[in-house]
């Protein structure tokens, strides 16, 4: 993270402490000139972070210069931009990787077509099995294009969200995106990865997802059981 701007290095570790409890939805943050003495930061590199948190709807203007918390969303944050392991406010959410980063060619990505700069340079693909408390909740399939994403296919996946790991690598923030739901029975990958019966129901999601850097996007396919948790989020 040191190598992340200061106002980033402040984002990122106020987001932090949003996302685990450290800061409840209602509690004010601290206020601006503690969070100047505590980070040994200008007040316009503390506003710049704050700012970002307002943007990501993590906090609202309060009365006064205090920012009131509004709290990670609950549940399992698949269908929300700030990602699944960001979104689950949940110890013991773990991550097995089925299949890591590969170069592959690609003309469209599960039903969406793909834009031509994207085609030209291959796609990133890797595998995930996401489990709460050792127990598969949902199986992923990721796929972006091959662009600006130096050492990527080296990154260890393990236990981490690819949206946080986008934002402080490349810089890459999702802004919104296109889902597209199924309703399908349980095929002999869903049976070995979900541990569930032949035909049990399975709701598989097909995502585009937006990026603030212009003509990327990233491309999903989720299958998750849903017999414990409730789906949410925004998007």
């Amino acid at each position: 993270m040191s190598e992340l701007p200061k106002y980033r290095q402040i984002y990122e570790t106020l987001r932090r402490r949003i996302a685990d409890g450290t800061y409840a939805p209602g509690d004010r943050l601290p206020s601006e000139s503690t969070l100047c003495h505590a980070c040994g930061a200008a007040h316009l590199t503390v506003r710049k972070a704050i700012g970002l948190l307002l943007k990501d709807g993590l906090i609202v203007c309060g009365q006064g210069k205090r920012s009131v918390v509004k709290g990670a969303p609950r549940g399992i944050g698949i269908l929300s931009i700030s990602g699944t392991a960001s979104a689950l406010h949940h110890a013991g959410l773990s991550t097995q990787i089925i299949r890591r980063p590969e170069l592959r060619t690609w003309s469209e990505a599960f039903t969406f077509p793909i834009e031509a700069h994207e085609q030209a340079a291959g796609c990133i693909c890797f595998e995930r099995l996401r489990l709460l408390d050792g127990v598969p909740v949902f199986f992923d399939v990721n796929m972006l294009p091959n662009i600006n994403l130096p050492r990527f296919m080296s990154c260890d996946l393990e236990n981490r969200s690819l949206f946080d790991m986008l934002r402080m690598l490349y810089r890459i923030v999702v802004t919104g995106g296109t889902q597209q739901f199924f309703a399908i029975r349980a095929d002999r990958r869903m049976q070995d990865y979900l541990k569930v019966p032949a035909g049990h129901p399975v709701l598989q999601l097909n995502r585009k997802i937006d990026t603030n850097r212009t003509g990327f996007h990233i491309y999903s396919q989720l299958f998750c059981v849903t017999r414990q948790y409730s789906l949410t989020g925004t998007f």
